[in-house]
Formats: C-alpha cells, sequence, structure tokens
C-alpha cells in the first residue's frame, strides 16, 4: 500500500479486499451504511470497540489502522503486549464468492470462534443461509452439530423433516425423536415407531404404547394391541385408523399406511 495512508482509506481498501460491500459491513458491525461511508471517507472515526473488531475482522494491527505512517497491516507497536498472541487466538479463514444474489454472497466460508457464515451456502463454525453446514447451523437445508432447518441433520436438530440423535419436527427421525411422525431408537408421536414406540393413535416397536399398538415384547393400547405382532395385524391397523385419525393428520396417516 502507499506511504501515510489515513486511516479511512485504510479501512475502504481493507473492506474491498475483504469482498464486503459497505452494507454487508455494516451488518457485521452493526452500524449504519452510512457510518461505514462515514469512516472510509474520514468524516468520522469508528469507536474503539468498532476499531477493534475491524482489526479482527481484516486481520490487521491497531497500528495499522491508528498510524499514517505504518504500511504493514501485520505491524504491532513493542508497547502493546500480547497483540500478536491476541491475533493467533482470533485467528479465523473467510472466503466469500464475488457473485452475490441480492448483495448475499453465492459461497460464503467463514471458519473462527465468533464468526458466522452467512451466504446461499454457508459454511463455518456457526452458519445461516439457505444450505449450511457448521456446528452451529441455520437454514432451509441444514447440516450441523445443532442444526435447525427446513431439512435438518445434526446431533440436535430441529425442521420439518430431522434426523439426528435428538430429532424434533414434523417428520423426526434418531436416537430420541419426536414428531408427528417419529422412528427412532426411543421415538414419540402421533405416529411412532422404534425400539421404545409412543404413539398417541399409532405405536409399532419393540415396545408399544398407544391407541393402536403393535408390539414385538410388550403392547399397551387403548383399541387394537398385539405382542407380538404379524404381518397381517399391519392391514387391520391401517384401516382402524381411518376411524381414530382426526381429518387434519390426514395427511401423516397417508403417509404412514403407505409402510403399513
Amino acid at each position: 500500500m502507499n506511504d501515510s495512508m489515513t486511516t479511512g482509506a485504510k479501512l475502504a481498501r481493507l473492506r474491498r479486499e475483504a469482498r464486503y460491500t459497505q452494507e454487508q459491513l455494516a451488518e457485521l458491525l452493526d452500524v449504519s451504511r452510512q457510518s461505514i461511508s462515514k469512516w472510509e471517507s474520514d468524516a468520522a472515526y469508528p469507536e474503539t470497540e468498532k476499531l477493534i473488531r475491524l482489526g479482527e475482522l481484516y486481520g490487521c494491527s491497531m497500528d495499522y489502522l491508528l498510524k499514517e505512517d505504518v504500511t504493514d497491516p501485520s505491524s504491532v507497536s513493542p508497547s502493546v503486549p500480547g497483540s500478536r498472541s491476541h491475533r493467533m487466538h482470533n485467528w479465523s479463514f473467510e472466503w466469500k464468492s464475488e457473485r452475490t444474489i441480492r448483495g448475499i454472497p453465492l459461497v460464503h466460508i467463514h471458519l473462527g470462534f465468533g464468526k458466522t457464515a452467512k451466504g446461499i451456502f454457508a459454511v463455518g463454525l456457526a452458519a445461516k443461509g439457505v444450505c449450511s453446514v457448521g456446528i452451529f447451523s441455520m437454514g432451509l437445508l441444514s447440516f450441523g452439530v445443532f442444526s435447525l432447518g427446513l431439512l435438518a441433520l445434526g446431533a440436535f436438530s430441529l425442521g420439518v423433516l430431522s434426523a439426528g440423535a435428538l430429532a424434533l419436527g414434523l417428520l423426526a427421525f434418531g436416537g430420541l425423536c419426536m414428531g408427528i411422525v417419529a422412528c427412532g431408537g426411543v421415538a414419540v408421536g402421533c405416529f411412532a415407531a422404534g425400539g421404545v414406540a409412543i404413539g398417541k393413535y399409532l405405536a409399532v416397536g419393540d415396545h408399544a404404547f398407544g391407541e393402536i399398538a403393535l408390539g414385538i415384547t410388550h403392547m399397551s393400547a387403548k383399541h387394537f394391541g398385539v405382542a407380538p405382532f404379524h404381518g397381517e395385524h399391519l392391514a387391520r391397523a391401517s384401516g382402524m385408523l381411518e376411524q381414530t385419525v382426526p381429518w387434519w393428520l390426514s395427511w401423516a396417516k397417508r403417509l404412514v399406511q403407505m409402510f403399513l
């Protein structure tokens, strides 16, 4: 970079090199776009908190941002103890595609503690997007340890279609699952199937509990139950669902009947 650049000029250049728009940077810092514009034109100066956040975001030292004669972004004054280790502790990797859709990057990868990847396709420790992958993940298609989405897959997942060790959704599959239709080791729902199945209307499993219960080892039923059950009992259970399931669960009933 050229010598004797102002703080505003450095901030503008760093932002362009990081491929942020002023709007995107403003959202990250929780300020207005006008504030970013004023900083970069030297019409105003960032608050200390925001300046530190900018240094972490761009991976540069405070010396570089504050002193016009410092041209190396990694330069650190000896009078600032611990600055280098602080930057190492706050290390992060980020990449964004140049292509955007309505200002949102098509692909955003942001790895680092306290960082969130936001894009159509987002990957990070925390990720938010149409398709997201991360430890904490939220999106229409979400994959992660903690996952929230229309389709959610993870150790702990919540979604319309949810699968994981602990899953909660309209359709839930996992070790411990709860949903309208639930299938897993321990399944709880309106319609449940699993090792231990607790179903409001239908339960099928080793231990089954419900209005209609088909168990291998044990069952407890209100209307109809068999233990151990055999294939011929499935047809009878399917027919009885017509009498017990309310109209608003007809979609789930049809789905279950396809597999009975």
